[in-house]
């Protein structure tokens, strides 16, 4: 029996309310849950009515953004647009990068400084900093703020330890934006588990094979971790969400030979859930051999159904192409494509605020990405290190 995080566990026992008062299932659970797997089978599944989106807040906060990089230009802004979501303002080190957002997005303001910036009042703060930065970014924030931090929680476990600290002692209503959680694939798919439509989860398989283009991200060259703790670090934290915690962790990441300065870009990781689960992620972000070949997969599979997600977004990357969720279900025997509302990018980054804006006003009883489960991710991120590390059994000490 896989052993679930003390955080899902939690949340099996909550509601959330909806804004008119009324109940239903809080939809990031222990998914893996023989009880759930067996609730009772839904004969006519609409695959339209499957929850891909979080409920939007009614009451807002002026959102204060703290670091514009290419993360905030391509996927944050572009979000909170399309959700509505007031955007106070926008702070970075570089004043021309931030003038360049302000102008591209219509944001009210370009802040002097990060005191002008946390002085708005009754704001959440979206920080997009880079890891190494989180730290200060977080104490400067004031005490009992709502933030909303960038992934990965730092750029270590220790780091990561630091944050949750900082965040205690500060009592910050913290979230960390590990946003492929609330990707409409993904939240059709636990709609689907909880529902009881795919049985008893059994397998996992995460396969990609694309070309990332790595040139675009010269920072990423002075990291000594990379592939997993920038790029699968997602689907580590989604795996977690829908199976809990793994008993064990064997992993390898490797280089590729046309880009020796990157730490790692191809990696292969398999999670023990014990005897009955097969998990495992295929990751290569160097096939250069265009689009026929490519792939970007994430397969979910119980004992009575299945469904497959394709990550669009990094197929033909930065073009993209939509997201896909095939399933067969309990309830309808054959494939069936269910028809989405967005894909990863924007669309999730709204998901993540949403939940933010709606627990900060006592709507929703618990953060789906709080910074304590977080930190279960970054452990998970380092087991697989410290596996590479390690390496595996030697084929000449076997006589």
């Amino acid at each position: 029996m896989v052993k679930l995080s003390n955080h899902f566990t939690e949340l099996v026992k909550n509601l959330i309310a909806n804004e008119d008062g009324a109940t239903r299932g809080f939809p990031n659970i222990p998914l893996a849950n023989p009880i759930l797997a067996s609730r009772p089978l839904h004969m006519n599944l609409d695959s339209t009515q499957l929850r891909q989106s979080w409920p939007r807040p009614s009451h807002l906060r002026p959102i204060v953004i703290i670091g514009a990089g290419d993360i905030v230009r391509d996927a944050h802004l572009p979000a909170y647009r399309r959700a509505g979501f007031p955007v106070a303002g926008v702070f970075d080190l570089r004043r021309e990068v931030a003038e360049a957002r302000a102008k591209e997005f219509n944001l009210p303001r370009v802040f002097n400084s990060v005191a002008e910036a946390i002085a708005v009042p009754d704001a959440i703060f979206d920080l997009g900093v880079p890891p190494k930065s989180q730290e200060a970014a977080l104490e400067n924030l004031p005490d009992g703020a709502a933030v909303l931090s960038q992934k990965p929680m730092g750029n270590s476990l220790e780091m990561a330890k630091r944050i949750v600290a900082i965040c205690e002692r500060k009592k910050l209503r913290a979230a960390v934006n590990f946003q492929f959680r609330f990707c409409p694939s993904m939240l059709a798919i636990q709609d689907l588990v909880k529902r009881g439509e795919l049985g008893e989860l059994v397998e996992i398989e995460v396969r990609l094979n694309i070309q990332t283009p790595w040139e675009t991200f010269p920072f990423l060259y002075s990291e000594s971790r990379v592939e997993i703790q920038v790029h699968t670090v997602h689907y580590l934290d989604t795996i977690r969400m829908l199976l809990g915690e793994p008993l064990r962790v064997f992993a390898r990441t490797v280089q590729h030979p046309h880009f020796p300065k990157l730490a790692s870009t191809r990696s292969s990781i398999i999670l023990d859930y014990g005897d009955m689960i097969r998990c495992c992620l295929s990751i290569n972000h160097c096939h250069p051999f265009g689009a026929p070949h490519e792939a970007a997969t994430i397969r979910v599979e119980g004992t009575e159904g299945c469904a497959i997600a394709t990550i669009g977004a990094l197929i033909d990357y930065p073009r993209g192409q939509p997201d896909r969720l095939e399933i067969f279900t309990r309830s309808q025997k054959n494939w069936t494509e269910v028809p989405l509302v967005g894909r990863w990018f924007p669309d999730a980054f709204i998901g993540t605020m949403s939940n933010l804006q709606r627990f900060v006003a006592g709507v929703d009883v618990a953060l789906v990405s709080p910074v304590n489960d977080a930190l279960q991710t970054m452990k998970l991120v380092e087991a697989c290190y410290v596996s590479d590390a390690r390496g595996g059994i030697e084929l000449d000490s076997i006589k």
